[in-house]
């Protein structure tokens, strides 16, 4: 994932609200007035809402007719989730190794924890 699209993806993660339409559109396609509903804010401050997630192309648009459901895209979750996975293994590698290490240390020093 290029640095700019994976920025625009944590961006759009950042706010609580995106994450809770993200959420919502884990369930099922949703119009605006959908999404909307749980939220105590205009339909044009849910509109910048999902500007930004499908800027990051964390969602699409359809056209149905009448109605423009949004739809979650699960590339871009997908991506930044991949690129946490790689710092997840990294941490869990070192830990492990901090692990044995302390292990080793312990068993040297007869269970009493490192010596001075």
């Amino acid at each position: 994932m290029p640095a700019d699209r994976l920025s625009s993806a944590f961006a759009a993660l950042a706010d609580p609200t995106r994450r809770a339409i993200l959420a919502r559109l884990a369930l099922g396609e949703a119009t605006v007035t959908e999404l909307a509903e749980p939220f105590e804010m205009s339909l044009p401050a849910i509109s910048k809402h999902l500007k930004v997630l499908e800027q990051a192309g964390m969602i699409a648009q359809s056209r149905e007719k009448q109605w423009r459901p949004r739809r979650l895209e699960p590339q871009a979750l997908k991506e930044a989730t991949d690129w946490l996975d790689y710092y997840r293994q990294f941490w869990d590698q070192s830990f492990d190794r901090l692990d044995a290490y302390l292990k080793m240390l312990q068993a040297k020093g007869g269970g009493d924890g490192p010596q001075s």
